[in-house]
């Protein structure tokens, strides 16, 4: 059979879309055959129209770079034959052949025919728990050289070897895997199948030894690593300076000495080895993640003990066990067996999964994700769900699969069960890692996981509270609530269409009457839900809500609802639940023979069910339980009712359950509370006291060397309005003014922090408008589409942008040195006064005496202010300026204390015209 020839291509053009004038720039090819390169075509197009500053930008692609190119149409005919007789390959071919395609047209010449295959799609089956599958951060995973991403003519070549890769990756797979593979790829978007069948016959013609992979159900996997507990070794700690410098010194040639590094990890020794409670706060550049490492692995291992590290950021856990532990384990020239453990959802459900394998008719994003998951789970060796990155509707279905404590115990003997083995791989590791809302849940479990610890530090301590609340929190979703009710039937017709329910009426095993109950009774509870809902938004006082704003919330306690609201809606479901598991076990019981279908539609009856059972219990949660610790809130969007209706429910009070999950460590493990931000100015124990820490408890303050902040300063902008004495208006065009003159003097990479979300929306409008930053790529946080740490990725690409975002953005957010000239605080962040918990918890203080500005309000602005500091200067070579343009700082007697919980840098308070022109000097010099 003759190999095929790929043509890889690579098109670098002015927008996105041809029909609207965007034309190339730069167009590459790449012929592969037999996995080598056998030629490349190249060349700049001129597109007859200035090529926009932030394409430039991101292509290095200038306007001088293509004035002498030949047009599209004078080598379009050269182009055309160059594809013929190939499969066409492209990094997202729904852009590249459409784009081409309409060139072709626009030259006269004919549509061009043939197949497709998009690497993209390829990619994310064969790599599922890559990071990214762009282009320049696959191929950088997979170690493919690609020096000018966004030129065609890299693009194109690495694209080429990513498609060797993929080849590589997919003849690693048992020939099993690429069968099941094949059979679902006539489902995909672009041509593969053909891909997996050659890889079919491939594997069958070199493969000649027996098939040795692990099968569970038809399905190759691999089992869950188990731990073997560690020899006792005769680790010593280095209990002074110098043997603490040896240490380091001898393992890191370019070692700085950071002396408050050194007296943390006394500091934790001490702890562990006194089973004492103790609170650090380190800044940012003591290296904090060592000091507690070296001496928590030493402490674990010369006593064969186990230490637990819990964090609060899933970007810290990343951090510590990909570079922080290999770092720890070349200084002390030893290993250490790690266990991760994470809450039961997080793993998967492996018979669940093979259940739904049987299914074939299922959806674009269902059939694709099993594709994932079965290259998955071939090299897994967690079953932590969260290790695959996912898009589109495939969230859905891997919420199906997730481990629960309904999970049937009768097909896991544990061998295959991921979540039993990381249980029990926290009694023979050195150090278990986890996070805050695990150690949490353990208060609940009636045995508890984590409960055999010889020390247990928490980073991030500051977030404990935060975990704590979360949670407890209960969620009402009316979309929710509406696609649970679509999974079972139709929310228009009030009928039941689940496929097993159509199976029963089909059937004589389940008396008519039964079935007649069931899906009336389910018509009752869907009318009944959409009663209830639009009996709540008729009491909403939607009329009250200021300045035209869409989105609202309100305090649950304002809405004036009839009591018990809910009542009979949350008996009814209850009742439909049971007749519905009622129906299921007469069908079970008879002894049948189920087909394959059968078999999948019954499992997913019984998910479901199990599903709306969760449901229920948190619709009681939300409406019908009243404690008075809790809090709960109404949010609203009035453009989307009642679609965007959601309840909130928290406790404001969580410092008990924090004392009651910590008390059976205390006096028997040494705790160790650490984070960059744990204390203010005048109120070192803020969250101490939050956290329900005892006065007892002793706290470590740990500062960088005064050099490491060399390359910071703070300027404070003298000449802004105050608020109080402008219109909001007037206010923020002078904050897009210095936004944009600071953005102008730094030439971007500026991060500008807001308070509120509509003056956010405001200013960057109006800074579109004015068109002065159109060369600039501008991110905004709730504006553009992405999380936050996709905001995060795109903002780091371009030299030239500015990401704007909220309070919230700026926890756990590391941004490397160069990817960052300045922070722009435009208004102390305060929370708001309005926003249903914080003023929950503000008006609890105020009923006993307290002021809460002093007591919460002030604290909170205040650690915000030190994390959107941390943000600037992540290493000693960093180099930028933090600005800030709320007058209050100055102007208010409590504004002092802002300053202080800086580090001892140059503040300057400047006009905005004297800033400017100091940065511009700074930053050209």
């Amino acid at each position: 059979m003759e190999s095929q020839t790929y043509a890889i291509v690579d098109l670098e053009t002015t927008g996105h879309s041809s029909q609207q004038g965007d034309r190339i720039i730069q167009i590459a090819i790449v012929l592969m055959k037999d996995w080598k390169v056998v030629s490349t075509y190249s060349s700049f197009v001129n597109p007859g129209k200035d090529i926009p500053f932030f394409i430039q930008d991101l292509t290095h692609i200038s306007d001088q770079d293509v004035e002498k190119a030949p047009t599209f149409e004078e080598q379009a005919e050269e182009i055309f034959e160059i594809l013929q007789d190939t499969i066409f390959v492209a990094h997202n071919t729904d852009f590249d052949l459409p784009f081409l395609q309409a060139e072709f047209k626009r030259a006269g010449l004919p549509k061009w025919l043939g197949k497709h295959m998009d690497t993209v799609e390829l990619s994310k089956i064969l790599f599922p728990t890559a990071y990214s599958f762009k282009l320049q951060d696959i191929t950088m995973e997979l170690g493919i050289s690609l020096t000018h991403a966004h030129r065609a003519d890299d693009d194109a070549l690495a694209t080429a070897y990513l498609l060797k890769s993929c080849w590589e990756r997919l003849l690693t797979l048992p020939l099993t895997t690429i069968e099941q593979l094949h059979m679902r790829s006539f489902r995909l978007k672009s041509d593969l199948s053909q891909l997996f069948l050659d890889a079919i016959h491939t594997k069958r013609r070199t493969s000649h030894d027996s098939d040795t992979n692990q099968y569970y159900r038809d399905v190759a996997i691999k089992k869950p690593v188990e731990i073997v507990k560690s020899n006792v070794e005769q680790l010593y700690y280095p209990s002074s300076f110098k043997e603490k410098e040896k240490l380091f010194k001898e393992a890191f040639d370019s070692f700085e000495v950071r002396p408050d590094q050194f007296k943390m990890m006394d500091i934790v020794w001490q702890a562990l080895v006194t089973k004492q409670e103790i609170m650090t706060e380190a800044s940012t550049g003591i290296g904090k993640t060592l000091a507690y490492l070296i001496p928590a692995i030493i402490y674990a291992k010369k006593n064969a003990k186990t230490v637990c590290i819990s964090s609060y950021t899933s970007h810290l856990l990343d951090q510590l066990l990909l570079e922080e532990l290999p770092k720890a384990e070349t200084i002390l020239n030893t290993t250490v067996s790690t266990a991760i453990v994470k809450g039961m959802e997080h793993y998967i459900d492996i018979d669940r999964f093979c259940d739904l394998l049987r299914v074939e008719d299922d959806s674009y994003d269902e059939n694709f994700t099993k594709m994932q998951l079965l290259v998955w789970l071939q090299g897994t060796e967690t079953g932590d769900l969260g290790e695959i990155t996912l898009s589109g509707g495939g969230k859905y279905f891997i919420d199906k699969i997730r481990r629960t404590h309904t999970t049937s115990e009768t097909h896991h003997k544990g061998a295959y069960d991921f979540y039993i083995q990381a249980l029990s791989n926290c009694k023979k590791a050195d150090l278990v890692i986890t996070n805050h809302s695990m150690i949490l849940a353990d208060l609940v479990r009636e045995e508890p996981v984590l409960k055999d610890l010889d020390g247990v530090i928490l980073d991030e301590g500051h977030q404990f509270l935060q975990a704590a609340t979360l949670r407890d929190e209960k969620i009402f979703s009316y979309t929710q609530w509406k696609y649970h009710f679509g999974q079972l039937g139709s929310t228009e017709t009030k009928l039941l269409e689940h496929p097993f329910y159509l199976e029963l009426l089909q059937e004589d095993k389940i008396p008519r009457r039964k079935l007649q109950k069931l899906e009336l009774l389910f018509g009752e509870i869907v009318t009944l839900f959409d009663q209830e809902i639009h009996r709540l938004i008729r009491k909403l006082p939607l009329q009250k809500t200021r300045n035209r704003q869409h989105k609202n919330s309100f305090l649950l306690s304002s809405v004036q609802l009839e009591q018990p609201f809910g009542e009979q809606f949350s008996r009814k479901v209850i009742e439909w639940i049971h007749l519905a598991e009622t129906i299921t076990s007469i069908y079970l019981r008879y002894p049948d023979d189920l087909s394959i279908k059968q078999q999948a539609n019954i499992a997913d009856w019984e998910f479901q069910l199990n599903e709306l059972k969760v449901k229920a219990a948190e619709w009681d949660a939300v409406f019908l339980s009243h404690l008075e610790e809790d809090t709960a809130w109404i949010e609203v969007d009035t453009r989307s009712l009642p679609g965007s209706l959601y309840l909130f429910k928290r406790p404001v009070k969580v410092e008990d359950e924090i004392t009651n999950v910590l008390q059976r460590f205390r006096g028997q493990s040494g705790i160790i509370w650490t984070s960059g931000t744990l204390t203010v100015p005048n109120n070192e124990r803020f969250i101490a006291q939050q956290l329900g820490l005892s006065e007892d408890i002793p706290l470590y303050q740990l500062q960088a060397p005064k050099s490491y902040y060399d390359g910071a300063s703070v300027y404070i902008v003298e000449d802004m309005p105050d608020i109080k004495t402008v219109t909001q208006s007037a206010y923020i065009e002078a904050v897009a003014d210095a936004i944009v003159q600071t953005v102008l003097a730094t030439h971007g990479r500026c991060f500008v922090l807001f308070t509120a979300q509509d003056m956010l929306r405001k200013t960057v409008e109006l800074i579109q408008e004015t068109g002065i930053l159109e060369d600039y790529m501008l991110f905004a946080q709730g504006m553009s589409s992405g999380s936050r740490m996709r905001l995060l990725k795109m903002f780091q690409r371009f030299e030239h942008s500015v990401l704007f975002g909220t309070n919230s953005f700026w926890e756990g957010v590391d941004v490397p040195g160069d990817a960052l000239s300045a922070v722009i605080v435009v208004r102390l962040p305060f929370s708001s006064p309005e926003e249903p918990f914080f003023k929950a918890r503000a008006e609890k203080l105020s009923s006993k005496g307290m002021n809460s500005f002093y007591r919460l309000s002030l604290p909170e602005a205040i650690l915000r202010f030190k994390q959107g500091f941390g943000r600037l200067i992540r290493s000693s070579h960093d180099k930028g300026v933090f600005i800030v343009l709320d007058r209050r700082i100055e102007t208010k007697s409590y504004g002092e204390e802002f300053i202080k919980a800086l580090p001892d840098i140059p503040i300057k308070k400047v006009s905005l015209e004297h800033m400017v022109y100091e940065l511009e000097d700074w930053y050209n010099n």
